[in-house]
């Protein structure tokens, strides 16, 4: 059954058993009334407890269902009838309570919860709102301002913080169901939430800050503004007609073109290291080497200590060895500043530095981080292969280079994947895993464990030159590149990319990465003939002239500090490449720079799929929403382009 009514003396337990996250399917939606039917009628019940099998609350609703025609009972119906129960309901929170899963416990008169629990209305991240209550419910437990972080900005909070806000009465120190029984024995009352009055507003400057923040953030995400309206009108207005007008924009949200596409990704994330490989024994991982301190190899170290791993960093000599210590340190103490490591002695104690290969001899997987040469590369993999244990897994963090090549320099090339990390890495959410050839499938199986321990999305890449995303990206930076000789300007073209949903442009990204790396790999490419006719030397020159970007104050941009301005010498210089290709100068209407860019982006990623560098349309989704910042209301690319998304 999938939910399940027990007797436990004047209690009842109400136990919904959905795996693995326990949805609040029809199912379950249906199992609940028929409970709310049989404890009210059984005149002995004192109090009733809702707990949930397996690892966690109710951590949302099914979104299987989002498309599909909504089915009776539906979620705010099962809500009020708990909450106008003539005996009082408890809710026990273990894992998480997400989304439908808060709404139901909010909907109970009590709340406990494990000290490890998490509760959130993320809704906003597919594209919606709280629909079952959340945005009138919420205001009435605990400040507006917490209620506006937590209803648009989507982010989960502690069972802590929930305790001292007043969402939850109680955590548990031991049994939660005892701390339940217990609680009732004090004969508590029926307590509905919506009888109680508004928290409101105890700041209103920081009320409107969250809300400008919020929204800048969003990018034209139209789910964000209508929650903050939501929550709005729930401060100020009689609670049924806050629950009908939320009922309403929830229902017109979950039809909009939004909202299928944040659908869209939320499955093609969770189903991209979905392979038969992944489901084999992995070899066991607790001794990590990174070989290169710079900002890619101090994240991926940083990364690994935050995540549990003992960690030995390599570099070629004790001033690089100190430089790349210090810049691991500097991301641990910010985050333990952050609170994200409650004992920073502990993280560190787990690192070890050297100056010598032979410190990696009890590592059971290394991933090198160095400059982007082949030559180098093979050399550190040589290296590698002398002095680390037959078993060991050997990593190459490489952007462009080709895997095969790499893992070729090894008597056992089984043991070489790639691991193509973003960074910084320790921030980064994607992980391209690179699968050479000779690849081992347990090597394979073990990549998956690392990175789902690591936190991070990952997706299955063949070998070509720059993998998925950034055999995509310089296709459509090719494109931007195009449109300056064509007449328009990198002012231009970033803007018409923020207007469409990025963070930034093109441009100001190569500036925040740095010129010289894509340099790198350009000339590598002139040298083995493989740069197209028509190869568009402005970038080549910026580099030439020193103009790696914000990391040397200028780039395609002047820098003021950190702030971007138009360069008169990027001018002159497009100016003369224009000239010397027989270019007039145009002018392009940003919805015409839009469309060239993404053009190029969707012609490129067919090529990617069609060789089988990446196994589906939705993984090349997946990459460049996670790695690429491409608006993930839209989808990726993939899914723009088939669903003519604006």
């Amino acid at each position: 059954m999938t939910v399940l009514v027990e007797r436990r003396g004047a209690y009842a337990i109400v136990t919904i058993d959905n795996p693995p996250v326990n949805a609040v399917s029809l199912a379950v939606r249906q199992g609940l009334m028929a409970a709310v039917a049989q404890t009210e009628a059984e005149k002995d019940i004192a109090a009733v407890v809702l707990s949930c099998a397996g690892r966690t609350f109710v951590a949302g609703a099914d979104v299987k269902e989002f498309d599909k025609p909504p089915v009776a009972p539906h979620l705010p119906d099962v809500i009020a009838a708990i909450e106008a129960a003539s005996k009082p309901w408890i809710a026990v929170i273990q894992g998480t309570a997400l989304g439908g899963g808060l709404e139901l416990a909010m909907g109970c008169h009590y709340r406990v919860a494990d000290a490890t629990a998490r509760m959130g209305l993320p809704e906003v991240t597919l594209g919606l709102i709280p629909g079952a209550g959340g945005t009138v419910r919420l205001p009435r437990l605990v400040d507006a301002e917490l209620a506006l972080t937590m209803i648009a900005g989507g982010k989960p909070i502690s069972a802590q913080k929930a305790k001292d806000a007043g969402l939850i009465d109680l955590i548990a120190d031991g049994d939660l169901l005892q701390t339940a029984f217990d609680l009732v024995t004090r004969s508590v009352a029926c307590r509905p939430t919506l009888a109680m009055h508004v928290r409101g507003v105890t700041n209103d400057g920081a009320f409107e800050k969250i809300s400008s923040d919020l929204l800048r953030k969003a990018r034209g995400q139209h789910s964000v503004a209508v929650a903050i309206d939501a929550l709005k009108r729930a401060l100020i207005m009689p609670e049924a007609d806050a629950l009908a007008e939320e009922r309403a924009a929830f229902l017109e949200l979950k039809t909009s073109d939004q909202a299928r596409a944040l659908r869209h990704i939320f499955f093609a994330e969770r189903a991209s290291l979905v392979d038969p490989r992944a489901k084999l024994s992995p070899r066991p991982i607790e001794r990590i080497g990174v070989i290169g301190g710079g900002t890619m190899g101090a994240g991926i170290a940083s990364l690994c200590l935050m995540r549990g791993f003992a960690v030995t960093l390599i570099e070629r000599d004790m001033t690089s060895l100190q430089a790349g210590g210090d810049r691991v340190h500097t991301v641990l103490e910010a985050s333990s500043k952050r609170g994200l490591l409650p004992d920073l002695d502990a993280v560190l104690a787990r690192f070890r530095t050297a100056t010598d290969y032979a410190a990696l001899a009890d590592a059971d997987l290394v991933i090198e981080a160095v400059f982007e040469d082949m030559a180098v590369k093979k050399q550190v993999f040589t290296e590698l292969e002398k002095v680390t244990r037959p078993d060991a897994i050997l990593a190459t963090n490489t952007s462009y280079l080709d895997v095969n090549e790499i893992a070729s320099c090894l008597r056992d090339p089984s043991r070489a994947i790639g691991m193509h990390f973003f960074s910084p890495a320790h921030i980064m959410k994607l992980l391209e895993i690179v699968l050479p050839e000779s690849v081992a499938d347990d090597v394979v199986s073990t990549a998956v464990k690392l990175s789902k321990k690591l936190g991070k999305i990952g997706v299955f890449s063949g070998v070509c030159d720059g993998f998925i995303g950034n055999r995509i990206m310089s296709a459509y930076r090719t494109e931007a590149d195009r449109l300056l000789i064509d007449g328009a300007d990198p002012e231009q073209v970033d803007a018409a990319m923020r207007d469409y949903g990025f963070p930034i442009g093109v441009f100001e990204m190569q500036d925040l990465a740095g010129l010289d790396i894509a340099w790198a790999m350009r000339k590598r490419r002139l040298a083995e003939g493989k740069l197209s006719q028509g190869y568009i030397r402005i970038a080549d020159r910026l580099c030439e002239l020193g103009r790696f970007g914000r990391k040397s104050g200028a780039g395609w941009y002047d820098y003021d500090g950190t702030k971007a301005l138009p360069s008169g010498a990027v001018t002159a210089i497009v100016a003369e490449e224009r000239q010397a290709m027989g270019k007039t100068a145009v002018v392009f209407s940003n919805e015409e720079v839009m469309s060239r860019i993404l053009g190029a982006m969707h012609l490129e990623a067919q090529a990617v799929l069609a060789e089988g560098i990446a196994r589906s349309a939705q993984d090349i989704d997946v990459v460049m929403v996670n790695g690429y910042s491409f608006p993930r209301w839209k989808g990726g690319p993939m899914f723009a382009a088939q669903d003519r998304l604006p």
